[in-house]
């Protein structure tokens, strides 16, 4: 099994950033059109955690990985015997650093390395919540991914007007309660959109 580290880059991207022309799509869902022939990024929805000028970072989640989250507790050495999140399986959050481990989730508890995405939703890369949830002390729900996406300044706003996504406000239950097959679908009709009426012809991001 591949070395899974939960230390990552300091999330990319300065907060303090002046805002692109367009309004930030944190906590918007970034929905892969039919046309898009991208293998990293075909028939996925991502959940944009942080935009601004600098660029975007987001985590796919509808894309898992052969391992669960047992296989990183062991890994980790973390004792997991009684915990409720052993077989959950632990996803493809993107091509960029595929190495390291991020955990969306919810709840209002601090974490000693966190990106707030959203009124509910949570971006943690420190070991203390993976402890926590192998021992059930963890949130609620939560996701664990491995890698993210990246996008640098100006590529996301380029790339959504060259119609390679669709985007809209993210919803918590497509997130955590959806079928992870139907999640594509069904954040696209969160929007009122139906993918399955589209056209699949090449097209390229």
């Amino acid at each position: 099994m591949r070395s899974t580290s939960l230390v990552c880059v300091s999330f990319l991207i300065d907060t303090s950033a002046t805002m692109s022309a367009i309004p930030s799509l944190a906590n918007h869902f970034l929905i892969a059109m039919p046309t898009l022939a991208d293998p990293n990024f075909e028939r996925t929805v991502t959940l944009i955690c942080q935009h601004n000028a600098d660029g975007a970072l987001g985590v796919v989640f509808n894309r898992t990985t052969n391992l669960v989250l047992a296989d990183i507790f062991t890994q980790l050495e973390l004792p997991n015997d009684k915990t409720e999140h052993a077989d959950e399986p632990v996803y493809h959050g993107g091509p960029v650093q595929t190495e390291c481990g991020l955990i969306l989730h919810d709840g209002d508890r601090e974490w000693d390395a966190t990106l707030q995405v959203g009124d509910s939703l949570s971006l943690t890369t420190s070991r203390d919540i993976l402890e926590a949830l192998a021992t059930n002390e963890g949130p609620e729900h939560c996701l664990m991914a491995l890698g993210y996406a990246g996008w640098g300044s100006g590529q996301l706003e380029r790339e959504i007007t060259e119609n390679a996504w669709l985007s809209g406000p993210a919803k918590f239950d497509i997130i955590f309660s959806t079928p992870i097959e139907k999640r594509w679908t069904q954040a696209a009709a969160s929007m009122g959109v139906d993918l399955t009426t589209m056209s699949r012809e090449a097209g390229h991001a």
